[in-house]
């Protein structure tokens, strides 16, 4: 078996249950330890992309039990590109954590890594179950991260996040539990089999498990009406935080793509795209939400929650195609995406640590005491999560667009992706001229911003320009994700013969 498959899972697992055991030692040491782990996760990520890039899926047997029993971990294109982009964006979070923000509360590291592990093993299992336990590890880490730092905002985010993530998660067992008890598995291969097989008799209830999986995917997404959590969550968590949840709405997407084309693809009969025409007016009521609400911010940080919601929208129109274009464009803007708003977030920080009071608050303060690096930082990246050329976020969405087939989805999706791109540079130019054009007469008391800090926001928001310089494979590569996605063949025979 190819061990490295594991690593991503193993890595932080240990690292995290170290860190928790020498709490004690020196921060110092803690942050060295977990910077290298973390970042050891990048070539690690890679290594894991050029394997999957043959076009061969590597199948990791827990205990040597043969698929469909025992517990399976599965890398395939999609797996390995969600892995590389958690683990860039994990790396620069912890490096800009590392200068401070890690010592407003206890076991910071540890639970960075405890929450590198639920992402990690929740995009290689290839096992409806094992996606919920992974789940919930994430969940709980998060938890703990959300509230790191205290002070009332934090707590009363948090209540409303952990309460609704405890809902989601009593629908997700309830799915689980019908689907094992209408196909006796829950490897996902294998339901993708038995789903096909079932008697039609159980269609109905099947269907039932398919949809409140879609309702505990879409709140782990942050779909319309279920993305009300997300905007005060964000802003209220710290910096680093911030930007590594900014991969936490992509998990649920993720979620509905594993699931949405392996258990209910293109061999589940009756079943098949049950929920496509779900997907569609979502899609662009998240998406119309989520402009409306960054339209309607007045802080920094809940402005760019709301383009998370945005990019959420954008991402499910993709998806909602049914269409190897249309999920192609959705993975080359979700990468884009995940990548920018996580410099944002941290970009954010760093211009609230100039402000004074007023800190994130969209209201006249001091002005900044580096006005033109954080104001060029803040253009590039204002410009490039709007969709604007040169930057990735254009490409993206023209992708997206030339992926509509003519007919009534290009009425209505052109229109409502083109004017919401139009409200989010209203937005983003209401706020940077807030920010950067109107201080007030008070004098600065920020310091100038941290060089490590600095270099982190700048090196997520570069990924948006590598995604430019590197387009033409990284475009190839997510067509032959999307292509692989829909070739369900080579999933059930792994099931069939038991290897990859």
């Amino acid at each position: 078996m190819n061990h490295a498959l594991i690593m991503p899972i193993l890595l932080p697992l240990l690292v995290g249950c170290l860190l928790l055991l020498g709490h004690r030692q020196a921060a110092a040491v803690k942050r060295l330890v977990s910077v290298t782990a973390t970042w050891l996760l990048v070539p690690l990520a890679l290594w894991l992309l050029w394997q999957a890039d043959s076009g061969t899926l590597s199948v990791y047997r827990l205990g040597g039990w043969q698929p469909p029993f025992g517990i399976m971990l599965l890398l395939d294109r999609l797996s390995a590109l969600m892995l590389l982009v958690t683990a860039v964006l994990a790396a620069f979070s912890v490096l800009y954590a590392v200068r401070g923000d890690d010592e407003r509360g206890q076991n910071f590291h540890a639970l960075f890594q405890f929450q590198l592990v639920g992402l990690n093993g929740a995009f290689l299992t290839g096992d409806l179950f094992n996606l919920f336990v992974f789940f919930e590890i994430l969940l709980i880490s998060s938890y703990a991260l959300l509230l790191h730092g205290h002070g009332a905002k934090r707590v009363q985010a948090g209540i409303h996040y952990v309460v609704l993530n405890l809902l989601g998660s009593s629908l997700f067992l309830i799915g689980v539990s019908m689907l094992y008890g209408l196909t006796g598995t829950l490897n996902m291969a294998d339901l993708a089999g038995r789903v096909s097989a079932a008697d039609p008799a159980d269609a109905p209830l099947l269907a039932a498990a398919g949809y409140l999986l879609l309702v505990v995917f879409a709140l782990k997404a942050a779909i319309l009406p279920l993305y009300f959590w997300l905007p005060r969550a964000y802003a209220s968590a710290t910096a680093p935080v911030a930007a590594l949840f900014a991969i936490m709405t992509k998990l649920g997407l993720y979620a509905i793509v594993r699931v949405f084309t392996l258990v209910f693809g293109s061999e589940a009969g009756v079943l098949n795209n049950m929920v496509l025409d779900w997907l569609w007016p979502l899609s662009m009521l998240t998406l119309a939400g989520g402009v409306l609400g960054a339209l309607a911010a007045r802080n920094l940080q809940i402005l760019l929650s709301y383009l998370v919601v945005v990019s959420v929208g954008t991402l499910l129109a993709g998806i909602a195609l049914g269409t190897e274009a249309g999920l192609s464009a959705a993975l080359y803007y979700l990468v884009h995406s995940t990548l920018v708003s996580g410099g944002l977030f941290l970009l954010a920080d760093l211009i609230a640590r100039q402000r004074g009071d007023a800190a994130s608050e969209l209201i006249s303060a001091p002005a900044l005491r580096q006005p033109l690096m954080l104001g060029a930082l803040f253009f590039a990246g204002a410009i490039s999560i709007a969709g604007l050329p040169p930057f990735s976020g254009f490409l993206g969405k023209v992708m997206l667009l030339r992926a509509v087939p003519p007919g009534v989805d290009a009425s209505i999706l052109w229109p409502v992706v083109l004017v919401g791109g139009l409200g989010m540079i209203i937005a983003l130019s209401r706020a940077g001229s807030m920010v950067f054009w109107r201080p007030s007469d008070a004098v600065s008391v920020g310091r100038p911003a941290d060089g490590v800090r600095v270099a982190a926001a700048f090196g997520l928001l570069f990924g948006s320009v590598v995604l430019v310089l590197a387009a033409a494979p990284i475009q190839a590569y997510v067509q032959a994700a999307a292509a692989q996605l829909f070739d369900l063949t080579p999933y059930m025979e792994i099931i069939r013969g038991g290897d990859a």
